[in-house]
């Protein structure tokens, strides 16, 4: 996997991470909430390089579904994780730390500030609160538990996990593909239940963060926008963009590219289970579903300041708090 790059500038001395006391700013969201702009403004004001938290931007040629910053934003703001894995490769929250931290590392020693900005709150939870650091991914046995439910069925494999770890058969739903396959991996890998791997690998929070948190006050004007924007990546392509990406990996419904909000969806319309129609609604429907998530994680992590970024002066605000302990 690649590691991301930006252009530096002679006009900064470097320095070391650990020379810089200054935490990280994080401006954390639902879809469709504003971050984007918000990110770019503050990011040019304070001279900072932006690190993207956002699960399905770290694919390429995935543009459009995932509303990546446009080649001008990017090149006005140097950004990071982003096009890093192919469509047809898995990415883990794991991973996402790791990369997030070399990134982080490398902006501190340009002399840059990082600015974290997205909303895969999972992502969040896991730089900024820790993750377990559970085993790899072995291919080899993870093709072979590929193999078993394609023969047995997912409901046998659910079955099975919930035999060999109740709690977490418990825990994820039976329709999980994703999680039920890594579930079993690690069983067999390691031979423990999930809870005792997550105890026992447990690891501290990898990044100090002053974050911001945008919390859309009008929830009809939210739901407005979403729709809006929906409709806007169709017309854009993004069915073009899908069925391109199928034509050059090899991609299948399971793969969690594919099983990010948007992608789903013009997925099933490409195998006729969705009519343009439909396509619109369930995708429209699935990105509201997907900000409510984002906002009920969003309300359980630590937050230093929150932000209605549809209020009146909200750039202003939002100004003001990341050049509050600015060098």
């Amino acid at each position: 996997m690649s590691r991301p790059t930006a252009s530096t500038s002679g006009r900064h001395t470097a320095r070391s991470a650990d020379d810089d006391p200054s935490p990280a700013l994080a401006i954390i969201g639902p879809t469709a909430s504003g971050k984007t702009e918000l990110a770019i403004a503050i990011a040019e004001r304070l001279d900072a390089e932006i690190v993207s938290i956002d699960s399905a931007a770290v694919y390429r040629g995935m543009d459009i579904g995932s509303a990546k910053p446009t080649r001008e934003a990017r090149e006005r703001v140097p950004h990071h994780l982003i096009d890093i894995v192919d469509p047809d490769s898995a990415y883990s929250a794991g991973q996402f730390v790791r990369d997030a931290q070399a990134a982080i590392a490398a902006i501190r020693a340009r002399g840059r500030r990082p600015l974290l900005v997205g909303g895969t709150m999972l992502y969040v939870r896991s730089l900024l609160q820790g993750i377990a650091d559970l085993p790899e991914a072995d291919a080899e046995l993870r093709a072979a538990i590929d193999a078993r439910i394609a023969q047995g069925g997912l409901a046998a494999a659910h079955a099975e996990l919930s035999r060999r770890d109740a709690l977490a058969g418990a825990r994820i739903k039976p329709a999980d593909r994703q999680r039920i396959q890594r579930a079993l991996e690690l069983l067999e890998l390691t031979g423990k239940p999930l809870d005792v791997l997550y105890r026992e690998h447990a690891q501290p929070p990898r990044v100090r963060a002053r974050v911001l948190a945008l919390l859309p006050g009008d929830r009809a004007a939210h739901h407005a926008a979403i729709d809006t924007r929906f409709a806007a990546m169709l017309a854009a392509g993004l069915v073009e963009e899908l069925r391109g990406l199928c034509q050059q990996h090899r991609l299948h419904a399971d793969l969690p590219s594919m099983r990010s909000v948007g992608y789903r969806q013009a997925w099933a319309y490409l195998h006729g289970e969705l009519d343009a129609t439909g396509l619109l609604g369930a995708g429209q429907n699935a990105s509201r579903q997907l900000a409510k998530r984002q906002m009920t994680w969003l309300r359980q992590l630590p937050h230093e300041q929150t932000l209605d970024p549809q209020q009146p002066g909200a750039l202003a605000v939002s100004l003001a708090w990341a050049a509050a302990d600015s060098p």
